[in-house]
């Protein structure tokens, strides 16, 4: 936070010259700098803004009159949809490609499914973006090509390319992930055990090989989830979402540096928590290992 704080403040320029505009008076900036603030040193703001923080207040933007918390709050609504929808779908879809690999391997499935996800996951975001826009919204007209205009929840088109494009990456690393995973646990002692005492296929797969094969899988779910904090952030400017990325965007060329540090405070939390629940998770599994009742 620390970071963007004075990164953003590097920029050229500050809010009193956005809030000027096309009235560049000396005498007007001069007059909103020392109403914002900003004549004060930026090491005497960031301390004040920190301590602000430690009690749980994010201040208000310099550009307008409302509040942090409720700028990021109103931003997170598209974000969270965006980011939550990804995963909804990114977990069915990896677990059922890595498993139809790794119980195939070697076959014409493994490798269309390995060599596609190789291929795909080469592709930046903004590169796939572009490209669907141009084919299927543009050229088939089958779904719209931005979200202005329309509330995302009342069109649930409009979420169909950037949820695809948000899927594409992670679905490569995962499957690949749980395909190796399985192929590993397929071949242990304690899966060769379970077989030469007659337990099930479906049984072993499932209840002694699966949980083992996630373990990292989960922790790399909790690295996709990050990855998905700066995927949402192009995603969201390609096809014009009014989330965290585009907000982030916006504060910074304002340079409305409470809202900069707001929504990194928002992205440093999610990072702690999502690695911590994958923590735990990755804990939970690996147990399974240890042997076959």
């Amino acid at each position: 936070m620390t970071g963007m704080f004075f990164l953003t403040e590097a920029l050229p320029g500050d809010a009193a010259v956005t809030i000027a505009g096309d009235n560049p008076d000396p005498a007007i900036i001069a007059a909103l700098r020392d109403r914002l603030g900003l004549n004060e040193p930026a090491w005497h703001r960031l301390g004040d803004w920190l301590a602000a923080a430690l009690h749980c207040d994010l201040g208000h933007s310099l550009i307008g009159p409302r509040s942090v918390a409720d700028i990021v709050a109103d931003a997170a609504a598209p974000t969270v949809l965006l980011a939550g929808l990804t995963v909804v779908l990114l977990i069915p879809l990896s677990l059922g490609l890595g498993l139809l690999a790794a119980h195939r391997e070697g076959s014409r499935w493994d490798r269309l499914i390995t060599g596609s996800t190789i291929g795909l996951y080469s592709a930046p975001e903004f590169a796939m973006g572009i490209l669907v826009v141009t084919v299927f919204a543009v050229q088939l007209g089958w779904f719209p090509p931005t979200a202005v205009g329309t509330s995302l929840a009342g069109n649930p088109a409009v979420l169909v390319l950037p949820v695809f494009v948000l899927l594409l990456r992670p679905i490569c690393s995962l499957s690949r992930l749980v395909r190796a995973g399985m192929i590993d646990a397929q071949r242990s002692d304690y899966v060769q055990h379970a077989r030469r005492i007659g337990l099930s296929p479906v049984r072993i797969r499932l209840l002694h090989a699966l949980p083992n094969a996630l373990a990292p899988s989960v922790q790399q779910l909790a690295r996709t989830v990050d990855w998905l904090v700066g995927g949402v952030i192009v995603v969201e400017a390609i096809f014009v979402v009014p989330g965290l990325g585009t907000t982030l965007a916006a504060a910074v060329a304002a340079r409305d540096l409470p809202v900069v540090q707001g929504l990194a405070v928002l992205l440093a939390a999610t990072t702690v928590l999502v690695n911590l629940l994958a923590d735990i998770a990755a804990r939970a599994l690996a147990p399974a290992a240890e042997g076959v009742r």
